[in-house]
């Protein structure tokens, strides 16, 4: 198991290595001068030129990543173009405030659609099955802007339920953090319980179908018994890399709804940055992302392997 986690730890070093490269030079080929977007249009081309030299720009591509990347690795994420200031103290808080609308997110859609997979599994070819299944595909179907907009105008506007924005007023505690939470999280919870129900689904379907359950219940084992032991443990692991898949989503694809809802997180600082042509604060945020989804994924082997026999004996070969 140890080999296993090592090699998959390996690989994810060199996915973010791949993706840093990446970023940075996508970064340089995006169009807009890096001088002339902080002086403004009508600033004096000596002055832009004497600034581009000051910043490095000027300097050779590769040169330019190494000072980059051995800066970021020692936690200097460098200077914000917008803000004039150092773009860790945006990227880390504006990660913490997408840390927890994602985890709301997480602890709602992870439990419902799993339950959801259950049910519809127990209930194959039937009308229960049918109408999960139909509701997941349609949910996951939907953009995260219409159920969004759909959201706020049932729940915010017509019955007042939630508020409509995710800015809380200052010093709210966390009962009123998550009254504002709610409400944004709900298109992620659509889009995500289709994606993980399909797959709980079809793993207790399979499982239900495999020898070793027959046995169990041939053996006369009660049938909550051959679920809970059986079953659900087997059928639930390939949903386990589903889940760790989606995590990224949770983390990077919160633009639409952060700015829908006036959240300030990551996806937000993301699109002013791109918008700006604040390239180290984007590079950033985009590295930032990476790293999560990489954590999330290794995580998700770790659980894997503790759960799957095969994997800690055979050390993932």
């Amino acid at each position: 198991m140890n080999r296993f986690l090592a090699r998959r730890f390996a690989y994810s070093l060199v996915t973010l290595f791949v993706l840093s490269l990446l970023v940075f030079f996508l970064g340089q080929v995006l169009p807009g001068n890096v001088g002339r977007a902080i002086l403004g249009p009508f600033a004096d081309q000596q002055a832009v030129e004497a600034l581009n030299h000051q910043l490095g720009f000027d300097r050779p591509l590769l040169v330019q990543y190494g000072t980059w990347i051995g800066d970021f690795i020692q936690g200097d994420m460098g200077q914000s173009y917008i803000y004039r200031a150092p773009v860790a103290d945006f990227v880390i808080p504006a990660l913490g405030h997408s840390l927890k609308l994602a985890a709301l997110a997480f602890l709602i859609v992870v439990p419902l659609a799993i339950v959801g997979g259950v049910v519809a599994a127990m209930n194959v070819n039937r009308l229960t099955d049918r109408i999960i299944s139909l509701g997941g595909l349609s949910a996951a179907a939907m953009p995260e802007f219409v159920s969004g907009v759909v959201m706020i105008l049932i729940f915010g506007i017509w019955l007042r339920w939630l508020p409509i924005s995710a800015a809380w007023p200052d010093g709210a505690g966390p009962l009123t953090q998550l009254n504002y939470l709610i409400l944004p999280a709900m298109p992620l919870v659509l889009v995500l319980f289709g994606y993980i129900c399909r797959m709980a689904r079809a793993g207790m379907i399979e499982t239900l179908d495999s020898d070793y359950t027959r046995t169990a219940v041939l053996k006369g084992l009660p049938w909550r018994q051959v679920i809970w032991r059986h079953v659900l443990r087997n059928a639930l692991l390939p949903t386990i890399t589903v889940i760790a898949s989606q995590t990224g989503y949770l983390i990077g694809g919160l633009l639409v709804v952060e700015t829908l809802f006036r959240y300030q997180g990551i996806g937000s600082l993301i699109y002013n940055a791109a918008k700006g042509k604040d390239f180290p604060m984007l590079e950033a945020c985009v590295l930032i992302i990476g790293i999560t989804y990489a954590t999330a994924t290794i995580i998700a082997d770790l659980l894997y392997s503790r759960l799957n026999p095969r994997i800690r004996m055979s050390g993932g070969q």
